[in-house]
């Protein structure tokens, strides 16, 4: 009966005792959750890549004359640039391009008083150093460029199948170029872009043999579509906004 007793009073004892040591505990203090932070894309930096597409020539051929040539052609190539983000959502940049084209040989042959002369230009690249500026929002860009181009070429004049030689009134391998496209920044370091692009090295004439000369000029022009894929070596990361 004594232990009894003895045992009710410590139970008693015990549960008034666990009260007070929750309350010596205070109360648990208030976590804010962290501020929820969107990324800014930042397109500062330099780049390197690659392209694929299409090459397509101008309808600007000689008068009275047979083109035997391939008006579209593949082409393939490099590039390497760097931008610079500012305003906030401006970009500037520069970039350094070449394409190699695959079977793009153009020959034409005169007729009438020409009968017998055949002209060959194989156009073996497009290269080009160009500016643009672009407009970004999130992780799309938007941009214009323009600047100078570069035709790779070599040419042959022929007689009755027989080398020949032969006087244009330029060399006709430097002339500008202009273009517009749209760029994806996927991932931190990767973007995706397609581009029109416009290249226009003058006009073509012979000036011996003489006989060539009645028949005009050419335009020397390309229209390339290209799809491409650029690394990107971003200077200090992306940008944060907190909200």
């Amino acid at each position: 009966m004594k232990k009894m007793l003895l045992s009710t009073v410590a139970l008693v004892a015990l549960g008034a005792t666990v009260p007070a040591l929750a309350a010596d505990l205070g109360t648990r203090p208030y976590t804010k959750a962290p501020a929820y932070v969107a990324p800014i894309y930042n397109w500062t930096g330099f780049y390197v890549g690659g392209h694929i597409g299409g090459a397509f020539g101008g309808d600007n051929g000689f008068a009275g004359t047979t083109n035997g040539g391939n008006n579209g052609s593949f082409l393939g190539g490099l590039q390497a640039g760097a931008d610079y983000q500012f305003a906030p959502n401006w970009v500037a940049g520069i970039e350094g391009q070449y394409s190699w084209l695959g079977n793009n040989n153009n020959s034409v042959a005169f007729t009438g008083a020409g009968t017998g002369f055949a002209y060959n230009n194989n156009q073996r690249g497009l290269g080009s150093v160009t500016g643009r500026l672009g407009y970004t929002w999130g992780p799309a860009l938007l941009y214009a460029k323009g600047g100078y181009a570069y035709s790779d070429y070599n040419q042959s004049l022929t007689f009755g199948g027989v080398p020949q030689a032969f006087a244009l009134n330029g060399g006709h391998h430097d002339g500008y170029t202009v273009g517009a496209g749209l760029e994806y920044m996927f991932a931190q370091n990767w973007s995706a872009k397609i581009e029109y692009q416009y290249y226009d090295f003058g006009r073509t004439s012979f000036v011996t043999p003489a006989l060539l000369a009645a028949f005009g000029s050419t335009r020397s022009d390309e229209h390339t579509v290209k799809a491409g894929l650029n690394y990107r070596f971003n200077w200090g990361g992306p940008v944060v906004a907190k909200y």
